[in-house]
């Protein structure tokens, strides 16, 4: 999946497919200067929940008041309850920011959203096609009297962006005021409730250090920070979740619950909604003690008082992680003195490397997952030639695929499901508004994944069922060769994503081609699909073995198609002639490439000998899990599929020799069993 922010399983996505005719006779976005305004039936009425918050703020003397589009924890997925924006205005797209005033209501969103928020918001909006805060800031300082009051959320602001928003704002001489209260709260008299789920343990056959060796780790981390911090403040949901070994259900596609965690030498604070923990919970958890290894539950809501009272104590100094702490905690971290920051906390760095329980169980994961991904390939080979199936169709057969595989717990993303044109739109997933009917015609793209007791899985593949251009297949072949690329390379420890993600480009570049998204992202164990800080970004941290992250190049053709090619792989030791300190991937994604859309003319030795080893690893591996399930026909498929390429020079073609030894030595070094 991209490494984007998708915040909300409503995500209304932009203009596509078939509904470009009823824009392009005015029937699908708002005309507000229209006599009388025209609203599509898509866009929603905010006229009330304007008036109710308007009230609010005139109460508090507020002349002006923002609204992010996230959660307290900052988290790139959010649950509806914390959907104030799309409650506010409308619009559900996963990048915004709305502002309002007494006489003004404005979104600002960026060009993949325009056309979503012009059919979702009505006349009460105006639109910014931007989302840079100095935009935000600089339409303030022309609306706001001077020495105004700013209101926010200090727990929707992240450190950056509250720094960002004052330093922005200085010149009009206003007042950002923190107001902890949310506003849109309190005049949101349907909003949706925390789920009721109880929460839940990972089964310990899925485990192998327990949360007590978890937690002393983090200690020993701690002792060796030179500054000495006396507690570590933890406020990402799969910071505490991991900690504990303990899963929810508070998010879409995320097995996360609401909490935070303080954490000192001596003692283990978790704040939570204490009446979702179980009496077999609090026993797993020691709660009934008070000795260094015993967790001490306190209301979820009481984080702000508790960590105030901590933080009153002489000689405390509390470590936090400014990428993911918000700003109605760091503001009573006070004096500085008291105060230990980095840019992630050491959980989310020591939860970046998997153990070798983690690592086995996340492979064997993928293969389950490669089954379901298997599944329906084959059937839409069978079915798209029949003219029945659309986008989500499609969509709904993988998950439904995937829901049989052991351990599985749903798809962990709304599953990406584009053809033709919307596969151009490189955030798309189908509406019942914007769903095309798949056809031969057309390249396909599926990027979907599972969650399971044991991993994450996150796979995109791209077809054509048909006779693709010349332009489809190179374009395909040059997205592949990146892939390639990137998984092959051996680099030393210590390299950074960013310093190789480059090659997931360049035989794009070669002809002047590109793509506008990241090229990967960590990928956890039955965590979040997008697992920070691992990736090809320059915020992500260095590589070390036992990372897991995604490697997706692609290329979209707008109006046209789109192709995206991507797999998770494990950063391995890699072996050398002469250096140790080495690294590169081993793929664990299982399933084989579209054999029509591969100009092999334009693969080097090297990279077909790459292909092949990899085809060898699918073969040996999904043969026998294929086996186990009893599922010959996709057994068939999948040996049609992997046979190896021979080097004509100018195309795909299959060769029935046996496998070479070193084709046989290739797939055992990717060490998938």
């Amino acid at each position: 999946m991209l490494s984007y922010g998708w915040l909300l399983a409503l995500s209304f996505t932009a203009l596509a497919g078939n509904s470009i005719a009823a824009v392009a006779e005015g029937r699908a976005e708002r005309n507000c200067s229209a006599v009388p305004p025209y609203l599509p039936s898509t866009a929603v009425n905010t006229t009330l929940s304007l008036r109710d918050l308007r009230e609010v703020m005139s109460r508090l003397e507020i002349s002006a008041y923002i609204i992010p589009g996230t959660d307290a924890h900052l988290s790139e997925y959010i649950a509806p309850r914390d959907a104030r924006m799309a409650f506010m205005t409308g619009f559900t797209g996963s990048a915004g920011t709305a502002v309002v005033t007494p006489t003004k209501a404005v979104l600002w969103t960026d060009s993949r959203y325009w056309v979503q928020a012009e059919r979702q918001m009505d006349c009460n909006w105006d639109l910014e096609r931007d989302v840079s805060i100095s935009s935000v800031a600089d339409w303030l300082m022309s609306e706001v009297p001077r020495g105004g009051k700013i209101g926010f959320d200090p727990f929707l602001f992240s450190l950056k962006t509250q720094e960002d928003y004052s330093a922005n704002l200085a010149p009009c001489n206003c007042t950002l005021k923190s107001i902890p209260d949310n506003l849109v709260d309190r005049v949101w008299k349907e909003r949706p409730s925390i789920p009721p789920d109880n929460l839940t343990r990972l089964p310990d056959r899925f485990t192998r250090r327990t949360w007590q060796m978890k937690v002393e780790h983090i200690r020993s981390q701690m002792r060796d920070n030179p500054y000495q911090p006396t507690a570590l403040l933890l406020s990402a949901l799969d910071e505490t979740a991991w900690l504990f070994n303990l899963r929810g259900n508070d998010i879409p596609y995320n097995p996360f619950f609401y909490s935070y965690t303080l954490l000192t030498m001596d003692e283990i604070w978790l704040f939570l909604h204490i009446d979702r923990v179980t009496e077999d919970i609090k026993v797993y958890l020691n709660a009934s003690c008070n000795q260094s290894l015993c967790v001490q539950l306190k209301s979820y809501d009481s984080v702000r008082p508790s960590l105030q009272e901590y933080v009153a104590k002489p000689g405390v100094k509390v470590w936090i992680g400014t990428e993911y702490t918000n700003y109605a905690l760091y503001e009573l971290i006070t004096p500085q003195d008291k105060l230990v920051t980095s840019s992630y906390s050491p959980v989310l760095t020591t939860k970046a490397v998997k153990d070798e329980t983690e690592q086995r169980i996340l492979r064997e994961a993928h293969v389950r997952d490669a089954v379901a991904v298997i599944q329906l390939l084959m059937w839409l080979e069978t079915a798209v030639p029949v003219g029945m199936e659309t986008e989500l169709s499609a969509a709904r057969y993988v998950d439904e695929r995937r829901s049989k595989q052991n351990y599985s717990r749903g798809p962990s993303f709304e599953t990406i499901s584009a053809s033709g044109p919307n596969a151009a739109l490189a955030h798309y997933s189908p509406t019942n508004e914007t769903n095309r009917k798949l056809t031969v015609k057309e390249m396909y793209l599926v990027d979907s994944g599972g969650q399971y007791l044991d991993g994450t899985t996150d796979i995109t593949r791209t077809v054509h069922w048909g006779t693709p251009t010349a332009m489809e297949r190179e374009a395909f072949t040059r997205v592949l060769m990146g892939n390639i690329e990137i998984s092959q390379t051996i680099f030393p420890i210590g390299t950074r994503g960013v310093n190789i993600e480059m090659l997931g480009r360049r035989a794009l570049w070669q002809v002047g081609l590109n793509y506008g998204h990241g090229t990967g992202h960590g990928v956890g164990n039955y965590f979040g699909v997008h697992e920070w800080p691992v990736g090809f970004q320059s915020n992500n941290i260095p590589f070390r073995a036992g990372m897991f992250t995604s490697i997706e190049p692609g290329y979209y053709k707008e109006n046209e198609f789109g192709i995206r090619i991507e797999d998770v792989a494990v950063i391995a030791p890699a072996q050398t002639k002469y250096g140790e300190n080495y690294l590169t991937f081993h793929t664990v994604s299982l399933v084989p490439y579209d054999r029509k859309l591969i100009d092999t003319s334009l693969l080097s030795a090297e990279q077909l000998q790459w292909l092949d080893s990899y085809y060898t690893t699918i073969r040996s591996v999904m043969g026998v899990e294929l086996d186990r399930q009893g599922l010959q026909e996709e057994k068939q498929w999948m040996l049609r599929n992997t046979e190896p390429f021979l080097q004509d020079g100018s195309s795909a073609s299959v060769c029935s020799v046996s496998l070479t030894l070193a084709a046989l030595a290739a797939a055992l070094l990717h060490n998938i069993v």
